[in-house]
């Protein structure tokens, strides 16, 4: 655990906060039991798939549309691999956050759905959700479950087209809607800006920390590992959210 006269400082500053921001990654949901993925395919991570070809051609837009059955034969496995995961205490401290005061936004890479699961009202999934569907040609979305009992890959009940889940598979971009409310609340400003568990590789997981410090807004890391922004954060915690944010949340009550 980190200092705790830093979580002290820092729950001062979530006190004084109108508008917070978490930007979170894979290391989020590590202690909801999910392995730390390198993009969407982590469980994969430096080998190739039992068919052959790179987690990152198997999961690519391109082999969605050219063998949709290898595409969601790796989809269903990573699906397989988060169900029944259920939020942990650090995604139950950013929810409890809200109800002390301030607006909390929340960025997130991860397509499990905790999150939201947790009680989150503001969440941006850059990355998408497993647990919603769409078909690829009539634009038809439905929340599901989990994937037990469809047929892979499953077709539109409605007219037939091949069904996909809404996440961003490699090769393909972002989703317009989700950068668009990422623009926004940026303009709108934030007053603390946490990254959690994420390498922040991608430019777009990083800008907001880089938008805080030319802006002059505190920033937090909680990570145990290095990530390309923990040599700018204000504040770095080498520790895991689930253990952080609890305490945190703990003094911000107090």
């Amino acid at each position: 655990m980190s200092d705790p006269s830093i979580l002290d400082e820092l729950a001062e500053l979530c006190r004084q906060a109108g508008r917070i921001l978490f930007v979170t990654g894979a290391g989020m949901s590590a202690d909801s039991g999910l392995p730390t993925y390198r993009g969407i395919g982590g469980l994969y991570h430096e080998r190739h798939t039992d068919d052959g070809v790179p987690i990152e051609v198997a999961l690519s837009g391109a082999m969605l549309r050219k063998q949709p059955e290898l595409t969601w034969k790796y989809l269903a496995e990573i699906e397989a691999a988060c169900r029944g995961a259920k939020p942990n205490a650090g995604h139950r401290a950013i929810a409890a956050l809200e109800g002390l005061g301030p607006s909390v936004t929340v960025l997130t890479q991860n397509v499990d759905g905790l999150h939201r699961a947790a009680g989150s009202r503001e969440v941006i999934e850059i990355h998408g959700s497993l647990h919603r569907l769409v078909c690829t040609e009539c634009g038809r979305g439905r929340p599901v479950e989990d994937y037990r009992g469809m047929q892979l890959p499953p077709g539109c009940p409605t007219c037939g087209g091949l069904v996909r889940p809404d996440v961003v598979l490699f090769g393909e971009e972002l989703p317009m809607p989700a950068l668009l409310r990422l623009e926004h609340a940026l303009e709108a400003g934030f007053d603390l800006v946490f990254s959690v568990g994420t390498t922040s590789v991608f430019p777009y997981i990083a800008a907001p920390v880089h938008w805080a410090r030319r802006a002059g807004v505190p920033t937090v890391e909680i990570n145990p590992g290095e990530s390309s922004v923990s040599g700018i954060v204000d504040f770095r915690i080498r520790a895991r959210a689930a253990e952080v944010l609890p305490a945190l949340l703990e003094r911000c009550a107090g």
